[in-house]
């Protein structure tokens, strides 16, 4: 066995049961001396798998290692495939998978609506979180601390005259988003567009993505925007059970 893997692998199960940890809790844990530790660190920081938080210092999980986790043990798109299908033919109306990336969401599978108005997102698309949909489901569902770190860095550029203007309003949507398990996105990223959207759960409750309904304002009506949800709500209690 190669022992820096070997090293390495180990300083990486340090998180199992903690969020964070210090490099001299890390070489306690481990045995390894401070020096081979911080080497190590800084190569799975390099590579995005361990990540300081700006405010301690101190290092937990980074998004290097939830994108593997997402490749590896979780293929989003062939377990939502029949989910999205029927959301298709039943809604008629776009339907989009994505995950997180940073501070934005990134579409990894569109099934576009039949209809000739169409909705402009493409697959690879970066879009910012606090403005869409699907965007703001994820964010609601993460840690309590990863939600104030995002919002004090956030610029809120705006898109429309209905983008949130203030990280209160964003941070009092979030509030309700996880109460409620739903979120929409009325004009705030593109004008005549309106989404709405459910984040997907890990069995910890961890957001590893988010499916959404993309439509035009004129198709989607308060009443259909409540099917929808519906709809969103229920497919994703099924989703989750197979993640």
């Amino acid at each position: 066995m190669i022992q820096s893997v070997e090293r390495a692998i180990a300083i990486l199960r340090c998180f199992e049961d903690r969020d964070e940890l210090g490099v001299t809790e890390i070489s306690e844990i481990t045995g390894l001396n401070k020096s081979t530790a911080f080497g190590l660190i800084n190569t799975l920081r390099k590579e995005k798998f361990l990540q300081s938080d700006e405010k301690t210092g101190r290092l937990k999980l980074g998004l290097g290692l939830f994108r593997l986790s997402v490749n590896v043990k979780l293929d989003l798109k062939n377990i939502c495939a029949p989910y999205i299908n029927e959301l298709l033919q039943t809604t008629k109306e776009t339907v989009n998978l994505v995950i997180r990336d940073e501070d934005n969401v990134v579409y990894i599978e569109k099934k576009e609506s039949p209809y000739s108005m169409r909705i402009s997102t493409r697959i690879g698309q970066q879009l910012p979180l606090y403005c869409t949909a699907v965007g703001k489901a994820i964010l609601a569902f993460l840690r309590d601390d990863e939600i104030q770190e995002y919002i004090g860095r956030v610029r809120l550029k705006p898109f429309t005259d209905k983008t949130l203007k203030s990280k209160k309003e964003l941070h009092e949507q979030l509030i309700r988003i996880r109460n409620e398990g739903y979120a929409y996105d009325i004009e705030e990223l593109e004008n005549g567009v309106i989404c709405v959207a459910v984040p997907l759960l890990s069995w910890e409750r961890i957001p590893v993505g988010g499916l959404s309904i993309s439509g035009p304002s004129t198709r989607m009506t308060p009443e259909k925007r409540g099917e929808i949800r519906d709809l969103l709500l229920a497919l994703a209690t099924q989703i989750n059970l197979k993640i």
